[in-house]
């Protein structure tokens, strides 16, 4: 690809999540989106099928930048307590340090886009990513170890990422001032739930 091909796409998608997350999938009609990433209304359709297909992208675009968060240097050195503890407050600082891809997020997994993603990436995995797969191999190692305890995929996953997405809820409207110490000492409540 070109560079202005690359510009424009990028501006497309980045429009298109800001305008999602500031005021949701029907307040951001693809002309709105044109006039954010200054392309005309056609030139989205050019790079992007349709809404659907741009929207998908935008969240993939977003797994792919948090991807490194999971990588561990030396994990098979590491106890599924470190790997864990690791994950979460990763995790939960690119959550706080980007509250617009959150709010994107947020509104992406409790949309039709997000349900059949998770139920095809947790249950039947379908469609699988890295962050994902390793949050899901750590829990199914930990059940095999006798480490987690044995509770449906599903429940883990709440356990761990609806503390993630509730704890930085709280900390974006300002009800809770989250500093290191508190995420470390929230990672360590929420290994807590998980652990046998």
């Amino acid at each position: 690809m070109t560079k202005e091909i690359t510009d424009k796409r990028s501006a497309i998608l980045k429009a298109a999540m800001e305008l999602i997350a500031e005021n949701g999938f029907h307040g951001a009609p693809t002309a709105m989106i044109a006039v954010r990433a200054g392309v005309g209304t056609g030139t989205i359709y050019r790079y992007f099928a349709d809404k659907d297909v741009l929207i998908r992208e935008v969240h993939r675009e977003l797994e792919e930048r948090m991807n490194p968060i999971l990588m561990v240097r030396n994990a098979a050195e590491r106890s599924l307590k470190e790997r864990f503890q690791h994950f979460f407050f990763g995790l939960m600082r690119f959550l706080l340090d980007n509250p617009l891809e959150f709010k994107f997020l947020e509104q992406f997994y409790n949309s039709p886009y997000g349900v059949a993603m998770r139920r095809d990436k947790i249950l039947n995995q379908k469609a699988s990513d890295q962050r994902c797969d390793t949050v899901k191999n750590l829990f199914e190692q930990g059940i095999a170890e006798g480490m987690i305890k044995d509770l449906p995929l599903p429940i883990l996953f709440a356990l761990f990422f609806g503390t993630l997405a509730s704890v930085a809820r709280d900390h974006t409207l300002g009800f809770i001032e989250l500093n290191d110490d508190l995420i470390y000492r929230t990672a360590e409540a929420s290994w807590d739930a998980i652990k046998r």
